[in-house]
């Protein structure tokens, strides 16, 4: 008789700052922390808490017939600094403990990030792959998904028979991967034999320089995966090359393996290794155009300004150096004074994440005018204080559902929030920090993207995949102000990363 597949399911995902403050259990809390069949109710949910890696898989592997999914423990939560260690250790032996107790395991999905720390530990993910292969044993499939920010060590490589990492920036196809993943898996569980092979480069590519739409006009990443892509399918390839996945990294968490990786999954060790040399060789003719190219603060105040001329195109300000989607803290400062300061008018500003002021909202009538001010209880070095005369224009719970990008269709907890008017422009304040990558964080308040002349996100790149049926790639101003996730690179004291990288030191040697 053939037995339903037993699939264990585990995730940890975070992306780690290192600049940032330590992430705590209540960060996972906020976001996604579940067991068991809480895991299942959430993912099979028309509009689930978590993002869409194990929505993805476990709709696929449902669909393909019966299979017996064996859930764990799930950890998700917005980027922050290094996870403290012994919410981490508690964490490890609820899987260990798992994976003990599961009974027969035919095979293991496990939901990763690939930029994750601890407050010791540069690997967490190799940590927790480590355990999960030796409680299951060599001959067990492991699969497991990553972002495409991800650093890859040489344990996330070697302890899985596949590793499929996202394709696109902002990453729009987290399902679609992991959709991948559990076919990958079934393949596995069919007798396919896997060999794994990886590239790293010199490089640690700012984050602007990695987007991936065919709507940019730079984009040296997107070119690399989709020649992996294009590859794969041709001779001599085709058909022993199941997965391409070329990973960016993601700089703040300053590792010893930061570094633009190519991961070939292939069933013919030579074709791994063969396609993964032959990519990394196209990303190191490209070095110079892995560079940060960003509009100083006093000329994109000139550019909103200008906005006012109705014969313009209406702009979006990205706040790249306060992602909180990299570990920023939503809160600074910079933009707003100086777009409030210079008289920006038709203006949204979002999200701002200002518990304080929220709350004090919450405790107004709407229409109540009031003197807000912003980060009152102090913060990192580039939180500074801003106060200015504004009138409470909208109260929301904060309860919200994605509706495109990164976020779309899932259920979005912001906390206690409001709408504030501050002279010509109208700021969004949250209690739980997120980065604005969905429409639905202004529209919930009832707010026109579509007729403002100016709207400002605290985001890098995935307000891309939001908001771009409002504006085009020709309409997106990248502003270059302080804050904790900065494109330039070299304002960083990196302690870990090996040197010399490009575009951080001047030159840097590498040979396939």
């Amino acid at each position: 008789m053939n037995l339903k597949p037993r699939i264990a399911l585990l995730g940890f995902s975070i992306e780690c700052n290192r600049f940032a403050p330590t992430a705590t259990e209540q960060d996972f809390a906020a976001r996604t922390l579940l067991r068991g069949e809480a895991m299942l109710t959430d993912a099979r949910s028309a509009a689930p808490h978590m993002l869409g890696e194990l929505p993805g898989f476990i709709a696929d592997m449902d669909a393909a017939g019966a299979w017996e999914p064996v859930p764990i423990l799930l950890a998700m939560a917005e980027p922050n600094g290094p996870v403290e260690q012994a919410f981490f250790d508690r964490m490890m032996a609820e899987w260990a403990e798992g994976l003990r107790n599961a009974g027969r395991l035919d095979g293991v999905y496990c939901v990763l990030h690939g930029a994750g720390l601890t407050t010791e530990d540069h690997d967490p993910e190799g940590t927790l792959l480590t355990l999960v292969r030796h409680t299951v044993g060599a001959d067990t499939p492991v699969v497991a998904s990553y972002d495409l920010h991800a650093n890859v060590s040489n344990a996330n490589v070697e302890l899985v028979n596949a590793y499929i990492g996202y394709r696109t920036n902002p990453h729009l196809d987290m399902r679609e991967r992991d959709a991948e993943s559990a076919q990958m898996l079934r393949k596995l569980l069919t007798g396919t034999r896997t060999h794994l092979a990886h590239v790293r480069l010199p490089i640690v590519p700012p984050t602007v320089s990695m987007l991936t739409g065919k709507d940019t006009h730079e984009r040296p990443y997107g070119e690399l995966i989709d020649l992996g892509q294009q590859r794969m399918r041709e001779p001599p390839y085709a058909s022993r090359v199941l997965n391409v996945s070329v990973m960016g990294g993601f700089a703040y968490a300053d590792t010893p393996f930061n570094g633009l990786t190519v991961v070939i999954t292939a069933t013919d060790a030579a074709a791994a290794q063969s396609l993964a040399r032959e990519i990394a060789v196209a990303g190191w003719a490209r070095p110079a155009r892995f560079r940060a190219t960003l509009t100083s603060l006093e000329d994109a105040t000139r550019l909103a300004l200008a906005t006012a001329d109705r014969n313009r195109p209406a702009l979006i300000f990205a706040d790249v150096a306060d992602n909180p989607g990299g570990g920023g803290r939503g809160n600074t400062m910079w933009m707003l004074d100086a777009f409030h300061n210079a008289g920006v008018q038709n203006a949204l500003v979002g999200v701002i994440h200002d518990p304080a002021l929220a709350a004090e909202a919450h405790g107004l009538a709407e229409g109540t005018r009031f003197t807000a001010r912003f980060n009152r209880d102090g913060g990192d070095a580039f939180s500074k204080p801003f106060s200015a005369p504004a009138v409470v224009r909208r109260l929301h719970d904060g309860t919200m559902r994605g509706r495109r990008g990164i976020y779309a269709d899932n259920t979005l907890a912001l906390g206690l929030c409001a709408a504030l008017q501050l002279d010509g422009i109208t700021v969004v304040v949250i209690s739980n920090r997120v980065q604005c990558a969905d429409p639905v964080f202004f529209e919930a308040f009832g707010l026109d993207i579509a007729a403002a002349r100016v709207v400002a996100v605290k985001s890098r790149g995935h307000f891309r995949g939001g908001f771009d049926e409002f504006f085009r790639h020709e309409q997106v101003v990248e502003v270059d102000a302080p804050g904790l996730t900065s494109p330039v690179l070299s304002r960083f004291r990196w302690q870990h990363m090996p040197r010399p990288v490009l575009p951080i030191d001047a030159a840097a040697e590498w040979a396939p």
